[in-house]
């Protein structure tokens, strides 16, 4: 059977989108579905990407490992459920869509319709769903590209039902809206729902909170100006706390200030004032930094690095060099006592805003926060002007920042919420939902607490007050809105949570509050809140700790990153106060807002309705139809209003396991389905919201059931110079434009560079070959590397096996010659297949198909291309005619060789390259064959002995490990001829090895051909051990690294190589560490040189020595030339665009009389290897190509011609 012509040269996109089409009109992934329906089930359960833009290359290396782990499944024979998901709801759409509408704020989307909020809300969460539509209709298109299969929704009429109703699932459809539902009914039937008030991180352009750990997703290094401000002490004239504070803006709002009863406190007199501030930060370096701004690690015994900086920004003095200037030229400051800590408490001060109405409001300001604070009866009633006093912050108060006395706003700070409950400090909540000052704060009233010209205003009032000691320059990391990018404030507001029960070593139910360095009591609930018994958090980690859940790569702990979140967590913010999302079933009485109940389903909602059912009956869920629906208080009477809430987004995507498994309307389903073998996601970040949603959903819904079995987290995607993609730094790739359009990207310079299409399949052997535990650096670059490795050779092997092939018209349905009678390094090829398999078959059962794709790339590069297709090109390229039987059975045994060699790679590679693979299959396969390599089962593994048969005798001539060290005897050749600068087409007389083993001594004496063929020698000689070692060794300490180690023992160590065997250190160090002066010393610590004797160059490399003869007389100098002039003639050849098997007339014209004697004397030799059947003295005419090049420097004038074979 013929083979189609494959042309060297392909566009692989425009190949795929053939397959994509071939794959459509045949029905291929219905026919796969069709072929496991009812065989065991392997499931997967996808994390929804987010319908909000068109997909980016990054998405695609989750993707690819869905895919891939998919299609090896099915080829090894399970049932798949191949359901999609679009994640919908959220800040993430409403941002974007508010972009497409130019609206500015919430207060615009309230106003969209002007004078009617309710339609406005109507209309704008009609705009998200469709942006959602038009998006997953987009990234199916581009996930169909990449060749993931899935039950897609691909017409029209796929995409005019309902979200419920279609093959992919939606956040936004009911389903899942009504399971979470039934969630949080289960968790309020536990006691854990409820209404808190707490210092949470606030966008004010989104106006919106985020939860804990949304906010660790926006930390970026930003300069803040930084104040010291004096707070005079009461009853103690000319004396003043200095505080320090990177938000002057809270300043207004303080009421408090915080000390650590154990530290000691200085008393600084500078020009006739006294200044209080701690002992340990006086003289700091204040460039240093001890722990995490950002993970809340910085701690008084941390070790100290360097701190981050921006350039541009001056460093950071000390505290003392301030007092150094500010008291100037001839003057100094006096440190005149010292007072510990606990002595200055209740101490009272001055504010620095107590003329603020905001500061003389009774329980604290504005009044909804001041009657929250009355009814909790957890604070005095007072002022905050009248409250300001030094109060016990504890260890949490540390000597690695400020001044060791921290400014406390209870309005304003997590922590200092915290401290004003227990001390009864009331809290002054300074900002509104835009991030504006609300009325109460004087000429502050309207501005916007993020704005710069907001901390000019601060400074000039403290000025006014004498109060500003100094401001400086500050850079630190600082946590902005994850999709805005605003800056984040804090703000007192109510939310609501679910109890996570108390962390681990606290006696505290609330488990902690949203944002850093709160305690354990979390944020104040309602009056009434049961604190419950169970402790959901607990529960959860039972989960996380199953010994049936796995978490990999193992590199990254992902177990421990789970219970470390879960450990330290604080209750689960599940609100937004905004339009776009799930709407939270809580009800609350219209008279008494303490009272709440929680709906958990559609019929329990239409059951207990007692207003607005018409009106919201036939439209989805969501705002703002389901916020007419009224029920009745059950205990009161009075009407319950739902709370106009919409639900944390990651509670849409936790459910899934649930929603998208019928577990509502099919037990049995579900049960089938359930838990799902494997889910795969990016983990940074996701160990705090998809994994820990998805776990923490199902331990409550299943009762404690993990929800998967294996989880694989990947890292991210960056440049290819190893920098974060950004749109606006110009160096992030859509997928289209990677896989089909091609583009620009910059350079870290911003130049911009211009990349080519490079189709689907490189990019999923990008990610396939990736460690998943390491971000990938993506790119032209990385790209072209890996085409070039893997796909141009494995193509470029099938296009020459086509053409000899076709041209020796083999026919692979022909009975096979036996493995047994095949030549060695055939049953070596099929040998190393055969191990391949095994690789290919532990690495995707274990989901690390990085090992595969390793393993597979030097198969296809060091045995199949490289060696065996290198080696055995004599034998394909002999001749039939002049073959003899048994020359046509060896030929045919190489032909059948190498094509169930290529047919195998197909199935081996099919799940990683589904493209490449299916057009090599559709042209070698047999007619009997399955009309898609997708449709072929996977390999069967062989025993794992690979080379054994099953009765356990040799099923092959060699192993692959005895070629392995045939392989590297030869590499090592020639190093030694890089070394000695003689190029492998100048024949050599000698080779010798001093190999390790006796089996790899008998292997040298097997091969002893083949080896001569590589390396261009005439002799291979084993050498004697008796003779005493091939190479001299010798050995010095490599100063750059060993000094470092040794130390003051440098000279000795030194003194005690002189005495030791060289050959034997080298051996040792091969094996590991070796002891000098007694200090383990490695390889690196050592310079080891290995030295042949005159006329030879060697090198050695783990026990194996090698050298090669470098005499090279008159005989060996013109072979040497003979084979230059075969590879001009070739490159000729190539130039000219003749095929592979073009035969051709050759005219060679020397200046020289070395080279002309090189020619006449090779004649033969030359004319076999470049297929020249016409030798022509005389110059060649007509359409000859020529060519003039140089031959070791003499010239050489070539013509080549086409000629009838």
């Amino acid at each position: 059977m013929p083979f189609e012509k494959v042309e060297s040269s392909v566009d692989f996109p425009s190949l795929e989108r053939s397959i994509l089409a071939f794959w459509d009109a045949n029905g291929i992934f219905e026919k796969r579905k069709a072929l496991n329906a009812g065989k065991p089930t392997w499931s997967f359960l996808d994390g929804p990407i987010t319908a909000n833009n068109p997909m980016g290359v990054h998405h695609a290396w989750g993707r690819t490992y869905k895919d891939v782990y998919n299609r090896y499944f099915a080829m090894t024979g399970h049932e798949l459920r191949y359901q999609q998901g679009f994640d919908c709801q959220g800040l993430w759409v409403e941002v974007e869509v508010e972009k497409a509408l130019g609206l500015k704020s919430k207060r615009d989307i309230e106003n969209l319709v002007p004078g009617d909020a309710e339609a406005s809300i109507a209309q704008f969460v009609q705009a998200c769903k469709d942006r959602v539509n038009t998006f997953a209709r987009v990234q199916t298109e581009q996930s169909i590209r990449l060749g993931y299969w899935m039950n897609w929704d691909r017409t029209d009429a796929d995409w005019a039902k309902r979200p419920d109703d279609r093959k992919s699932y939606f956040t936004m459809a009911e389903e899942n809206n009504y399971t979470i539902w039934a969630f949080l009914k289960k968790c309020h039937h536990k006691g854990l729902v409820y209404r808190g008030y707490d210092v949470m991180p606030w966008c004010g352009r989104c106006g919106v909170g985020l939860s804990e750990m949304e906010m660790k997703e926006g930390y970026r290094l930003v300069e803040h100006r930084a104040v010291f401000v004096k707070f005079p002490l009461k009853d103690r004239p000319g004396e003043n706390l200095l505080v320090w504070t990177t938000t002057p803006w809270t300043l207004t709002s303080n009421v408090g200030a915080a000390v650590n009863p154990e530290l000691m406190y200085l008393k600084v007199k500078l020009r006739g004032e006294v200044y209080y501030l701690s002992k340990g930060v006086f003289k700091m370096n204040r460039m240093e930094s001890a722990g995490s701004e950002e993970d809340g690690e910085a701690d008084a015994g941390a070790s100290k690095k360097k701190r981050d900086w921006l350039d541009g920004v001056p460093q950071l003095v000390s505290i003392e060099q301030m007092f150094k200037s500010k008291a100037g030229k001839g003057e100094t400051y006096e440190i005149v006592g010292e007072v510990k800590g606990s002595d200055m408490l209740g101490w009272e001060y001055v504010g620095p805003f107590d003329d603020l109405p905001a500061q003389n409001h009774e329980f604290g300001f504005p009044k909804d926060v001041a009657k929250v604070t009355e009814q909790s009866e957890k604070w005095p009633k007072t002022t905050a002007a009248k409250s300001h006093r030094i109060i016990s912050g504890g260890k949490d108060v540390t000597e690695t920042e400020g001044t060791g006395i921290v400014h406390t706003a209870p309005g304003c700070g997590a922590i200092d919420y915290q401290w004003g409950q227990q001390n009864g400090l009331p809290p002054v909540a300074p900002i509104g939902d835009d991030g504006h000052f609300v009325e109460g704060f004087g000429p502050l009233t309207g501005k916007n607490a993020a704005d710069h010209s907001t901390a000019d205003a601060v400074f000039e009032e403290l000025k006014k007050r004498d109060l500003l000691f100094t401001t400086e320059r500050y850079v630190h990391r600082y946590p902005h809105c994850w999709r805005c990018k605003a800056e984040l404030l804090y703000r007192l507001v109510d939310e609501w949570f679910i109890n996570m029960g108390p962390k681990p070593g606290s006696q505290e139910a609330g488990g902690g509050s949203q944002t850093e360095g709160v305690s354990a009591a979390g944020p104040t609930p309602d009056s009434g809140l049961r604190t419950p018994d169970y402790s959901f958090r607990q529960e959860i980690m039972k989960v996380v700790r199953n010994p049936e859940v796995k978490f990999l790569p193992e590199s990254i702990n992902g177990t421990a990153r789970e219970l470390d979140w879960l450990r330290n967590m604080g209750d689960w913010m599940i609100s937004k106060k905004r339009f776009w999302g799930l709407a939270l079933p809580v009800w609350v009485d219209d008279a008494d807002p303490t009272q709440f109940e929680v709906i958990g389903s559609y019929e329990e909602l239409k059951e207990r309705a007692v207003e607005g059912w018409a009106e919201f009956e036939g439209h989805t869920p969501h705002r703002p139809f389901v916020d007419k629906v009224k029920i009745r208080n059950p205990k009161t009477g009075n009407l319950m209003s739902r709370i106009p809430d919409v639900g944390n987004p990651w509670l849409d995507a936790g459910i899934v396991a649930f929603s998208t498994m019928k577990y509502n309307t099919d037990r049995a389903y579900w049960e089938k389905w359930y838990p799902a073998d494997f889910i795969t996601e990016s983990f940074p970040g996701q160990f705090r919201n998809w994994f820990y949603a998805l776990l923490a959903m199902s331990t409550m819904m299943s009762d404690g059931k993990p929800p998967f079995r294996t989880l694989l987290g990947h890292a991210n995607v960056r440049d290819q110079f190893g920098h974060e993609m950004h749109k606006t730094a110009g160096n992030s790739i859509e997928f289209i434009a990677a896989a089909d359009n091609g583009g620009e990207i910059k350079d870290p310079k911003g130049k911009q560079l211009p990349f080519n299409a490079i189709g689907a399949d490189v990019m999923r052997w990008l990610y396939c070959r990736q460690n998943p535990a390491a971000h990938i650096n993506f790119g032209p670059t990385p790209a072209d590397e890996v085409r070039s490795k893997v796909i141009f050779k494995l193509w470029n092997t099938y296009s020459m096996f086509c053409e000899y092939a076709n041209g020796d018209k083999f026919d692979p349905t022909a009975p096979p010659v036996p493995v047994a009678e095949r030549q060695d390094i055939d049953q070596w090829l099929l040998a190393s297949l055969d191990q391949l398999i095994r690789d290919a078959h532990d690495a995707y059962k274990s989901y690390n198909v990085m090992a595969f794709a390793l393993s597979c790339e030097e198969f296809i590069e060091a045995d199949l291309s490289n060696w065996y297709v290198r080696l055995n090109k004599p034998r394909l390229h002999s001749k039939n005619a002049e073959l003899d039987a048994a020359g046509l059975k060896d030929k045919q045994a190489a032909y059948q060789t190498l094509y169930a060699t290529l047919t195998t790679l197909c199935k081996l590679m099919a799940p990683c390259v589904p493209f490449v693979t299916e057009v090599m299959w559709r042209n070698l396969r047999l007619p009997t064959d399955p009309e898609s390599v997708h449709l072929c089962e996977f390999p069967e593994c062989p025993p794992e002995e690979g080379w054994l048969s099953a009765d356990g005798h040799s099923k092959y001539s060699i192993k692959p490990h005895e070629m392995k060290g045939i392989q590297h005897v030869v590499s090592l050749g020639l190093a030694s001829r890089q070394q000695a600068k003689i190029n492998v087409r100048q024949p050599l007389a000698e080779f010798v090895v001093s190999h390790g083993t006796e089996s790899d001594r008998k292997a040298v004496k097997r091969f002893e051909k083949l080896i001569k063929d590589e390396m261009n020698v005439k002799a291979v000689r084993l050498h004697d051990p008796s003779a005493g070692p091939l190479l001299t060794v010798s050995a010095k300490l490599n100063k750059k690294t060993a000094a470092a180690k040794l130390g003051a023992k440098f000279k000795e160590a030194e003194a005690s190589l002189v005495s030791m065997d060289a050959t034997e250190l080298a051996a040792k160090l091969d094996q590991g560490q070796v002891e000098i002066a007694s200090v383990l010393l490695e390889k690196g610590d050592f310079t080891i040189e290995y030295t042949a004797k005159t006329g030879w160059a060697g090198v050695a490399h783990k026990g194996t020595q090698v050298a090669i003869s470098t005499a090279i007389t008159e005989e060996l100098k013109l072979e040497g030339l003979a084979r230059d002039v075969v590879r001009q003639v070739q490159n000729a050849r190539k130039d000219a665009k003749f095929q592979l098997l073009d035969k051709i007339a050759l005219h060679l014209a020397a200046a020289s009389d070395e080279l002309t004697k090189a020619i006449a004397t090779h004649q033969k030799d030359i004319a076999t290897a470049v297929q020249a059947v016409e030798w022509s003295a005389a110059p060649l005419n007509g359409d000859a190509h020529t060519a003039t090049v140089k031959i070791d420097g003499q010239p050489l004038t070539i013509a080549v011609k086409r000629v009838a074979k």
